[in-house]
C-alpha cells in the first residue's frame, strides 16, 4: 500500500495527497506534518519506512471539504486521491492485491465547484495571462458558472485589469515572472506556474476546438495568437485538475480594452469598491449597495461595480430598467418575492456538468425553473424595457423540463445520488416494483421474527443484519441449548457462537434475504441510471439555461437598484459624451449609510462643479480644515461618477456625468515596508501612475500631495502636479491641500478654481459645518482639530504660542528660530488666565441641575421648558 501511495504522490509533489483509505483520507510523511499543523489535527504515526516512522493523520471522508476550504485558503493544493474498486473486487486478483487508487481530483483556489467551498456572492476566476511576441492578453472562467472571457492588453494594463477581477488563481507561463513582478506583488498574487508548451497557441487552437465541438473559432470572434494561448492555457489546466471532466464552459466572450472605465488598484483600494480599508466586505460600496435577492445577482452587481461601462447604450438601457421598476414598484416587489425563492441555478448546473452534483442540484434547478414560469406570467403583458425583454424571454420555453423533473423527484431530494430515494413514486413502474419488494421484504421479517419467538418460546428473540452475516436470528446463551437440542435445530441452523449470544438461520430467511437484498440493491441501480438519465436531459438544454440564469440575474440586479434608489432618494443621471461633472445635492452612500445606522440623519449633500470645455480642464482646489470633510467629498463624486456608469441611480439631487474613461484616486496615506517603501514614496509612486497615465476625459482626486517631506518641498510638488494636471493630462479634478499658497494658481490657471469646506469657530474651538463653499480658507485650524482630538492643554497653549510668534515672524520677515527660542518653554501656560466657573449660578443653570428627564411626563418636560424661556425673559 505504501508503495502505491509513494508512486501516486510522486506525481503530485507540489499538492497534499488526500489517499483515501476506508472512510477516511490518509496523509503521511511531509504531507502529514503540514496537514495536521494547518488543519489543528493529531499527527499520528503508521508504520515504518526506511527505518523510521511514518507520519500520519486523517480527516473524515463525510468532513472532507471543510478541512479541503481551510487548506485551500492557507495556500495548499490538494489532490484527491479515490479507490477505484472495492476491496472485494480488489482479492479477485489475489488475497494481498491492493485496492486500485487513483487521483480523480486536483484541488486549487481557482478550481473549486462545490457550494460549501465557494461564497455564493462572489465569482471564483480562474485566470491566464498569457505573452507572445510582447503582446499580452488575459483569458479568465468561472468554472462554477462556466463564463469564459478573454481580453487583449498591453503590459501597462495588466496590473489594473487583474485588480478589478482579482482573481482566485492565476497562471502563467515560466519565465515571465520577472517582467511583471512588482504587479504580482502589490495585487498579492502567486502565480501557478505551467511550461511554456502549456500556452504553445498553435496547441491552444485545437484544444479549444475540441472543447466547443467545432472545427473552427471564427464564430466566435477574430482570435489573435495570443489570446488563444491564454484560453488555451486555462483548457488545458482544467483538463490537468479536472482529470478530463471538463467543465460545461460557454463560448468565449472577447473583450475590448476601451469598454470599461480603467480604475487601478490604488483607486479601488482608497474608494473601497468591494472591500473596505479592513479587509472585509463590511463598510464597502458593495455592501451598501448590494439588495439583491439571488446570487447570480450579487455576482453581476460585484462585476457591475469593477468594470463600470463606457458604452452609452449599455449605460442607458440599464437605466431604462431599473426606471421602469420603480415606475411600478407592487409589480417590482412581486418579482423580488420570487427571486428570493430561486436557487444558484450556474453552480448547480456545472455541478452536474462536472459530475460532482447530485439530486438536490437537480430540484434546485426545477425550482429555478418554476420560479422562472412565474416570473415571466406576471411580466409578460408588460411593455418592457429591451433588457428586461431579453430577459423574460429567457424565462420562457422550459415546460418540458419542467414537467420531467416534477414528474420525476421528490420535493425533498438527498444530497447525494448514491443514497437514493430522490425518484418520486410513480415515475419508473421497475423501480416501483423493486421497492414494493424491498419495503415489504422489512414488514415480513418483522412478521418473522413474532413466528420465530413464538415457535422457540424465546421472547428476546431478534432478527438482526450485518455486512457479513446478512439477516440472522440472535438469542442469548441462555437458550443456547434449548435452540440446538430437537425439533428446533431442524429449523434453526447454527452459524456463529459469541460471547453472550447465539446466531442462527434458517432456509426461510436465507431465501428471504436474497430477495429483499437484490430488491434493494436493484432499486438503487434503477435510481442511478434513473438520475444520469435526467442529467443528461439538463445538460442538453446547458445553452437556455446559461441564457436564463442571466436573465434571472439582470432582473435581479435591475429590481434591487430600483429598491435602493427609491428607498434612499437617488436619482437618475444624465450620462453623455459631453465633458460635464454637475452635481446637486451630493451624497457619499457609505457615510451616510453609517451616520443612519448611528441613529443620525444628518449627512450634509454638496454640489460639485466639474464641467470642462473642450480640451481644457477643471479642477477643484479644495481648502479647510482636517477632520472638515473634504476626503469625504472627494470620494463620494467619484463614487457617484462610477455608479452612474454602472448604470446605477445614483445619491444625489440630480446629475450631468460626461464620460469618464478613467478614475484616479491618491487618497489616504500608509507604509509599504514590505518592499522598502515609506508613505512619501507610494504617494509618490501612486502620483506619478496619474500624470503619466490620465487623459482628458479622466477623473482625478488628490488628497494631500507632498505631505510627507519638507514643507517646501511639499508646496514644490504639489504645485508642479497641479499645473501638470491643468496644462497636460487636462482633466477633470478635485484637488484637497493645507498648501493655502495654491490658491492663488486659480488667478492664473484656466479652469482651476477655489473652494473651501466651511468652520465656524466658537470661543476657540472649532465647529465643521461640512459644506463645500466658493472660496479660499484663511486657515488650516489644525491646533483645534488637534484640542478636539484630547492633546493635553499645556501642548495646546504652547502650540497658540508658537503658531502666534511664527505668523508674526512671517509677516515681518523674522527667523522662525529666533522668535520661537524668545518664547520661554510653557511660560504662556503659566501667564494665560484660567477659565473659571462664574462665582454664582444664574437661574437658568440652577433650574436645568434640578431636571431628571428620564423621570419627567411628556407634559413635564414640555412645562419645564417653558419655565426655562420665562427665566430667560426675566435675565
Amino acid at each position: 500500500m505504501m508503495a502505491q501511495y509513494l508512486e501516486i504522490k510522486s506525481q503530485y509533489a507540489d499538492a497534499l495527497l488526500f489517499y483515501r483509505m476506508g472512510d477516511f483520507y490518509e496523509l503521511f510523511f511531509d504531507d502529514a506534518a503540514a496537514a495536521s499543523e494547518a488543519l489543528d489535527i493529531a499527527l499520528t504515526k503508521r508504520g515504518k519506512h526506511d527505518g523510521d516512522d511514518i507520519p500520519m493523520c486523517g480527516v473524515p471522508v463525510h468532513a472532507a471539504e471543510g478541512y479541503l476550504l481551510t487548506l485551500i485558503r492557507k495556500g495548499f493544493r490538494v489532490a484527491v486521491c479515490e479507490q477505484m474498486e472495492s476491496p472485494a473486487e480488489a482479492k479477485k486478483r489475489g488475497s494481498k492485491s491492493v485496492v486500485n487508487r487513483d487521483v480523480v481530483r486536483l484541488v486549487t483556489p481557482g478550481t473549486l465547484t462545490e457550494e460549501t467551498l465557494l461564497e455564493a456572492r462572489r465569482h471564483n476566476f480562474l485566470a491566464a495571462l498569457a505573452c507572445v511576441r510582447d503582446e499580452w492578453a488575459l483569458a479568465w472562467t468561472d468554472i462554477s458558472t462556466g463564463a469564459l472571457h478573454v481580453l487583449p492588453l498591453s503590459l501597462a494594463r495588466v496590473g489594473p485589469e487583474l485588480a478589478q477581477l482579482s482573481p482566485a488563481e492565476i497562471l502563467m507561463a515560466e519565465g515571465t515572472e520577472t517582467v511583471i513582478a512588482n504587479v504580482l506583488d502589490d495585487l498579492g498574487l502567486d502565480p501557478t506556474w505551467l511550461s511554456k508548451s502549456s500556452f504553445d497557441s498553435t496547441g491552444a487552437h485545437t484544444r479549444l476546438t475540441q472543447q466547443f465541438g467545432v472545427s473552427s473559432l471564427d464564430a466566435y470572434g477574430q482570435f489573435s495568437r495570443v489570446e488563444l494561448s491564454a484560453m488555451g492555457a486555462l483548457i488545458e489546466y482544467l483538463d490537468l485538475t479536472q482529470k478530463g471532466r471538463l467543465p460545461l464552459l460557454r463560448t468565449p466572450q472577447q473583450e475590448k480594452l476601451g469598454n470599461s472605465m480603467h480604475i487601478d488598484a490604488a483607486t479601488r483600494r482608497n474608494l473601497e469598491l468591494t472591500h473596505s480599508l479592513q479587509g472585509g466586505r463590511a463598510g464597502s460600496l458593495l455592501s451598501v449597495i448590494d439588495r439583491t435577492a439571488t446570487a447570480s445577482g450579487a455576482r453581476l452587481l460585484e462585476r457591475r461595480l469593477s468594470t463600470p461601462s463606457r458604452d452609452l447604450t449599455v449605460i442607458r438601457n440599464r437605466q431604462e430598467a431599473i426606471t421602469w421598476a420603480i415606475s411600478d414598484p407592487m409589480l417590482a416587489r412581486q418579482v423580488r418575492d420570487a427571486l428570493k425563492r430561486v436557487p444558484d441555478l450556474d453552480r448547480a448546473l456545472s455541478r452536474l456538468g462536472l459530475e460532482r452534483g447530485g439530486p438536490r442540484d437537480m430540484a434546485a434547478i426545477r425550482n429555478a425553473l418554476a420560479q422562472s414560469e412565474t416570473i415571466s406570467g406576471a411580466l409578460e403583458t408588460y411593455n418592457l424595457p429591451d433588457m428586461l425583454s431579453d430577459a423574460v424571454r429567457a424565462c420562457k420555453g422550459h415546460d418540458a423540463l419542467i414537467a420531467l423533473l416534477d414528474e420525476a423527484l421528490i420535493a425533498e431530494p438527498p444530497l447525494l445520488a448514491r443514497d437514493g430515494g430522490f425518484i418520486a413514486p410513480g415515475y419508473d413502474a421497475a423501480l416501483d416494483e423493486a421497492r414494493k419488494l424491498r419495503d415489504e421484504g422489512r414488514g415480513v421479517i418483522a412478521g418473522l421474527q413474532a413466528q420465530y419467538s413464538d415457535m422457540a418460546g424465546v421472547s428476546s428473540l431478534k432478527i438482526k443484519h450485518n455486512n457479513v452475516l446478512g439477516y440472522f436470528i440472535e438469542t442469548t446463551s441462555t437458550h443456547a441449548q434449548k435452540m440446538m437440542a430437537p425439533p428446533l435445530n431442524e429449523t434453526f441452523i447454527h452459524r456463529q457462537t459469541t460471547a453472550n449470544q447465539i446466531r442462527f438461520t434458517t432456509v426461510e430467511l436465507s431465501e428471504l434475504e436474497r430477495r429483499i437484498m437484490n430488491a434493494g440493491g436493484e432499486a438503487i441501480e434503477i435510481e442511478k441510471r434513473l438520475y444520469s438519465t435526467l442529467s443528461r436531459a439538463i445538460l442538453d438544454q446547458q445553452p437556455a439555461l446559461n441564457a436564463l440564469a442571466t436573465g434571472l440575474a439582470e432582473l435581479d440586479l435591475a429590481t434591487a437598484l430600483a429598491d435602493l434608489a427609491s428607498d434612499l432618494d437617488w436619482c437618475r443621471p444624465k450620462v453623455d459624451e459631453s465633458r460635464s461633472f454637475e452635481i446637486e445635492g451630493g451624497r457619499h452612500p457609505v457615510v451616510e449609510r453609517s451616520l443612519r445606522a448611528q441613529g443620525e440623519t444628518g449627512f450634509v449633500a454638496n454640489d460639485c462643479d466639474l464641467s470642462a470645455q473642450s480640451n481644457s480642464a477643471a479642477i477643484s482646489l479644495l481648502t479647510g480644515p482636517n477632520m472638515a470633510g473634504k476626503s469625504t467629498y472627494l470620494r463620494q463624486n467619484a463614487l457617484i461618477a462610477l455608479l452612474a456608469q454602472i448604470g446605477s441611480y445614483v445619491p444625489a439631487k440630480s446629475a450631468h456625468i460626461g464620460l469618464v474613461s478613467q478614475i484616479f484616486s491618491r487618497v489616504g496615506a500608509s507604509d509599504d515596508l514590505a518592499r522598502g517603501r515609506s508613505t512619501f514614496m507610494v504617494e509618490m509612486v501612486e502620483t506619478a501612475a496619474i500624470l503619466n497615465q490620465a487623459d482628458d476625459r479622466a477623473l482625478v482626486i488628490l488628497d494631500e500631495i507632498g505631505r510627507g517631506t519638507a514643507t517646501y518641498d511639499g508646496l514644490s510638488i504639489a504645485w508642479a502636479t497641479l499645473e501638470h494636471l491643468q496644462s497636460v493630462n487636462k482633466v477633470r479634478a478635485l484637488f484637497a491641500t493645507h498648501y493655502h499658497e495654491l490658491t492663488a494658481l486659480a488667478n492664473s490657471l484656466d479652469g482651476v478654481k477655489n473652494a473651501t469646506v466651511a468652520v465656524r469657530e466658537w470661543e476657540g474651538e472649532v465647529i465643521f459645518l461640512h459644506e463645500v463653499r466658493e472660496g479660499a480658507a484663511d486657515r488650516s485650524y489644525g491646533v483645534q482639530v488637534a484640542q478636539l482630538a484630547g492633546l493635553p492643554p499645556a501642548v495646546i497653549t504652547r502650540a497658540r504660542s508658537v503658531l502666534d510668534a511664527l505668523e508674526k515672524g512671517e509677516r515681518e520677515k523674522t527667523s522662525p528660530k529666533a522668535l520661537i527660542d524668545d518664547l520661554p518653554l510653557f511660560s504662556a501656560v503659566a501667564n494665560t488666565p484660567q477659565p473659571t466657573k462664574p462665582a454664582t449660578e444664574s437661574k437658568i443653570e440652577a433650574q436645568i441641575k434640578d431636571l431628571h428627564p428620564d423621570e419627567m411626563t411628556p407634559m413635564e418636560a414640555l412645562q419645564a421648558l417653558y419655565s426655562l424661556k420665562s427665566l430667560l425673559k426675566d435675565d
